[in-house]
């Protein structure tokens, strides 16, 4: 009898572990990942890296033109005294960098699937409003010369964040 009990408290043990090993977060739907699990909407060969720099309360540059659509690496440089990051939405796509505090870079992998416009901000405490937004042109004119990207780098060391929203 005994040795049945021990076994059913291991039983209720390992069934406890399971069924709370997926719980906690931000609740919201919005979620923090490593750059080593990529949703699909983040996926692909990288064409560009695009560097994007963070002062209170702008983002510069804030008109960013992309030759074609595809996936694009957004490295946010916060070059400001409070905490920032960086938020792209548009075209069914809605992806969010970790936050990014001040002195410190980070990296938003993105898949902008179609040509557009694209709203880039920073989603922290009401910073859109106070201006820091931009907008994101993918394909169309002015496209070709891909203002503000730069080449991707693929040494790059740390760890890249995002937040996919759903």
């Amino acid at each position: 009898m005994r040795t049945h009990r021990f076994s059913l408290l291991g039983a209720v043990v390992v069934v406890v572990a399971a069924l709370t090993g997926g719980c906690g977060g931000s609740g919201g739907g919005s979620k923090k990942a490593s750059s080593t699990t990529s949703p699909a909407s983040s996926g692909g060969t990288v064409v560009k890296t695009v560097t994007v720099h963070e002062t209170e309360y702008k983002l510069t540059p804030n008109s960013i033109s992309l030759p074609k659509a595809g996936t694009y690496v957004f490295k946010g440089v916060n070059d400001g005294t409070t905490t920032h990051s960086l938020e792209i939405e548009g075209n069914g796509v809605e992806m969010e960098a970790a936050d990014i505090s001040p002195g410190s870079s980070g990296t938003l992998k993105v898949k902008l699937p179609k040509t557009g416009t694209y709203e880039i901000y920073c989603p922290v405490d009401g910073h859109k409003d106070l201006g820091m937004k931009g907008t994101v042109t993918v394909g169309g004119a002015g496209a070709a010369g891909g203002t503000s990207t730069e080449d991707m780098n693929t040494g790059t060391t740390g760890t890249t964040t995002y937040r996919p929203r759903y």
